[in-house]
């Protein structure tokens, strides 16, 4: 049995002094990918380092966080299209829309989105859509890419693809996920007792959730309110396996499956 985190932020501060104890705990809880989502050009160095130490577990993206949107993104985003051209990444992200903390910056928010969609477009690279407190922002980027309505079951490579990370939302919004040929990515919050995540879970067919932990954040329960870390990916497969009625084996088929076709490893 593989399983296999999707969103994994192994390389902050949190994991310096005892990395490659999370990784061994994760391996020894059938954990044997960790896809790692980069923030900002202050992360970089510290996400490939990581990937070079653990290069058959470790599998780095490329994107510019909306958090650290500022002024100067641009600046970002110039840096980051100069790393795409020296190393290979997985992904572009996390990128996207957090109106939690602030509306401040949210047009700048909304154009480095849609460079960073045109460039995985170009690259052929899924996205790693962070969405927080702007759903509906961030579809309407989306709907500008693409359509809501195909004729073929073909996948358009010229359309973004990819995952929304960290997914909280409700059954209608989880249909507009699939609808754009998206994945849904389900993490700790789903332990959560009075989320409502575990209702909605229940309903979503298993061909569109892959799994992930957002280390160190978003611990699942038993764990919750502590660092986070990708081990938990156990304990998040065992709560959908519960909610949909199946074995941990099964949920573990089916969404390494989905991360691969995803990642492509």
């Amino acid at each position: 049995m593989n399983l296999t985190d999707t969103h994994t932020h192994l390389f902050l501060p949190e994991f310096d002094k005892d990395i490659d104890g999370v990784i061994q705990r994760a391996k020894e809880n059938h954990i044997t990918k960790f896809f790692l989502p980069n923030i900002d050009s202050s992360t970089i160095e510290n996400m490939l380092e990581l990937c070079t130490r653990y290069p058959d577990n470790c599998f780095p993206m490329m994107g510019l966080h909306p958090c650290s949107i500022k002024e100067d993104y641009a600046k970002e985003l110039e840096l980051i299209e100069e790393y795409f051209q020296k190393e290979k990444f997985y992904a572009v992200g996390e990128i996207g829309i957090d109106l939690y903390w602030d509306k401040t910056f949210l047009e700048e928010q909304k154009n480095a989105l849609r460079h960073q969609i045109k460039l995985s477009i170009e690259l052929d690279l899924p996205i790693a859509i962070h969405c927080r407190e702007s759903f509906d922002e961030i579809v309407e980027v989306l709907r500008e890419f693409t359509t809501l309505s195909f004729d073929s079951a073909q996948e358009d490579p010229k359309k973004p693809r990819g995952i929304f990370h960290c997914f909280t939302g409700s059954m209608q919004q989880a249909q507009t996920v699939i609808d754009l040929r998206f994945h849904i990515g389900i993490g700790g919050v789903v332990t959560f007792k009075n989320s409502g995540l575990d209702k909605v879970v229940e309903q979503i067919d298993l061909k569109h959730i892959v799994l992930e932990t957002d280390s160190p954040y978003l611990a699942p329960v038993p764990f919750r309110g502590k660092r986070n870390e990708s081990s938990y990916v156990y304990n998040i497969a065992e709560k959908i396996a519960e909610l949909h009625q199946t074995s941990i084996g099964h949920i573990a088929e089916v969404t390494t499956a989905n991360a691969k076709a995803i990642f492509g490893v």
